[in-house]
Parts: C-alpha cells; sequence; structure tokens
C-alpha cells in the first residue's frame, strides 16, 4: 500500500479496511443516514466510512487568522472572506492564536479595487492619523486602518 492509502484507506474501486482488525475481507452491509455500511468479516465489527470533509485553502485560513490579529470580529471575518466564523474560531483555537489586548484602538476596514485603492491613498488626508495596513483579498485589496477611540 501507498502512503495514501494508509491516510485514506477508502477506495472507491475497492472496500476500506476494517478500522479494528485492519483486513481488507469486508463486504457491503446496507446503507445508513445516505453512507454505505460496511461489515468486516474476520471480527465482525459493522462500519461506515467517514467523508472528508471540505477542504478551505490555506490563503483563506492564513487571511482569517491575520484580520483576526487585526482586531476583526470573527462575524466580520465571515462576511469579509465568506467563510463561516465557527472555522474561524477553529482555527484560532487550533492554532493557539491570542489577539492583542486593544482597548485604544479599533480597527476599520474598506475593500477596494486597485484603482480605488489608488485613488483613495492619493488623498493624504487617509493616510494621517492612524496606522494602515493593506492585505490582498483575491482581486480585491483590503485596507485595515486603526483610529483611536472617539470620546
Amino acid at each position: 500500500m501507498n502512503s495514501f492509502s494508509n491516510l485514506y484507506p477508502y477506495n472507491p474501486m475497492k472496500h476500506p479496511i476494517c478500522p479494528r482488525c485492519q483486513t481488507e475481507k469486508v463486504i457491503k452491509s446496507g446503507v445508513v443516514q445516505d453512507r454505505q455500511r460496511y461489515h468486516c468479516k474476520k471480527c465482525k465489527y459493522y462500519f461506515t466510512v467517514n467523508k472528508l470533509g471540505k477542504q478551505i485553502d490555506n490563503y483563506y485560513v492564513i487571511k482569517a487568522l491575520q484580520l483576526y490579529i487585526e482586531g476583526v470580529s470573527y462575524r466580520e471575518i465571515e462576511r469579509i472572506l465568506g467563510v463561516s466564523h465557527v472555522s474561524v474560531m477553529n482555527w484560532v483555537k487550533k492554532y493557539r492564536i491570542t489577539a492583542p489586548e486593544n482597548t485604544e484602538y479599533r480597527p476599520t476596514y474598506k475593500v477596494f479595487n486597485h484603482k480605488e485603492l489608488i485613488e483613495h491613498l492619493q488623498e493624504s488626508t487617509n493616510t494621517k492619523g492612524a496606522g494602515m495596513l493593506i492585505t490582498e483579498l483575491g482581486d480585491k485589496f483590503m485596507l485595515i486602518k486603526w483610529e483611536r477611540f472617539k470620546e
């Protein structure tokens, strides 16, 4: 067996490997909740094969974590990237990311195409008085700006 088979023992061209005794002597045994059920002839174990979940491109994972560190909320990240806020929470937990405590500044963001970004940056009033970060989002650009809370 190759290394791919070890990671994903299910091959649609043949039966999967029994998760209990690791034999290939399994037969189909009905369908449960729209998933094929199998029966191991050796150890008599019934099992279904876990389907592989939807894989999100690492580009979006990195962008989501960057936005989280910049102080953008989970729901805002969901709106910006189109990725579930629960996924973002899971990534933050998985990679043990902690956003810096930030009570003095708050991020605001705008999404521009290239021409709009250039026009926005040419106005000197848009670049004064706050920190700024520009990041690419597919074919657009996001400008994140930190402004002091107005009291």
